[in-house]
C-alpha cells in the first residue's frame, strides 16, 4: 500500500497570538509537525488544500507532510493529530502533524459507522449506540479509515461488540471485546403510552 496524497507546508517563523493571526488572515494554518524521534517543528500550512485533506484522510489515514526550508523539500508520512477550529466558524485555527514510522504500530481512534435499519426497530425496537469511535492498533498504513456495523439482521435485544467486529488483517482493537457498540432494545412502557398519548 503507497502513500496517495500530499500536503505541502512551510517551515514556520513567529510565535503567539499576532504572529498566527496575522497567519490565519493569509489564509494560512499554523501548526506543528511531531516528528518520529521527538522533535517539534513548527509549519504553516494553506487553509483551502488543508480542508480538503482533513476532509479526505480524517485522523486515520496517512499521507505525506512536504515541508518546504530554504528552497528545498522533505516528506513525511504522517496522521493528522489534534485540530482546533474557530468557535463559530467552521475553520482551522491550528493543527498538529503527528509524524509516523510505517513499520511501527500506532494506536488510533477510527469512526464506526451504522448502516442499514434493523430487524428490531421495525418491530418497535429502538437502536441504541454506545460508541461512535473504536480505538484500534496497526501499522500506519494498514489502519481503516472507519468501521462500518451493519444492524439490518440485529433483533430485539441484540448487541454487537467490540468481537463481534470484522477488522482488516492485522489489525486489533483495544477495547475488550465485550464491549457493546449498539443494541436493540424494546421500548418501554412508559414510552408506548407517551406515543399513544400523542396520537
Amino acid at each position: 500500500m503507497n502513500i496517495e496524497k500530499t500536503l505541502s507546508v512551510q517551515k514556520r517563523e513567529g510565535y503567539g497570538k499576532g504572529p498566527s493571526g496575522r497567519l490565519r488572515a493569509q489564509k494560512l494554518i499554523p501548526g506543528v509537525f511531531y516528528t518520529p524521534k521527538g522533535e517539534n517543528i513548527s509549519v504553516q500550512a494553506p487553509a483551502l488544500p488543508l480542508q480538503k485533506i482533513y476532509e479526505e484522510m480524517g485522523h486515520t489515514t496517512v499521507f505525506n507532510l512536504e515541508i518546504e526550508e530554504n528552497g528545498q523539500k522533505t516528506a513525511y508520512p504522517v496522521l493528522i493529530w489534534q485540530v482546533q477550529f474557530h468557535p463559530y466558524k467552521r475553520a482551522f485555527t491550528h493543527i498538529d502533524f503527528y509524524g509516523v514510522d510505517l513499520d511501527k504500530e500506532v494506536t488510533v481512534d477510527v469512526p464506526v459507522e451504522f448502516v442499514g435499519t434493523s430487524r428490531g426497530v421495525k418491530l418497535g425496537g429502538v437502536l441504541e449506540t454506545y460508541r461512535e469511535m473504536v480505538r484500534l492498533t496497526s501499522k500506519p498504513l494498514n489502519m481503516p479509515q472507519k468501521i462500518t456495523v451493519d444492524v439490518t439482521d440485529m433483533g430485539i435485544n441484540d448487541t454487537i461488540s467490540v468481537g463481534d467486529l470484522k477488522l482488516p488483517e492485522n489489525v486489533r482493537a483495544e477495547f475488550d471485546q465485550n464491549y457493546a457498540l449498539v443494541t436493540v432494545i424494546s421500548k418501554s412502557k412508559d414510552d408506548a403510552e407517551e406515543e399513544g398519548d400523542e396520537d
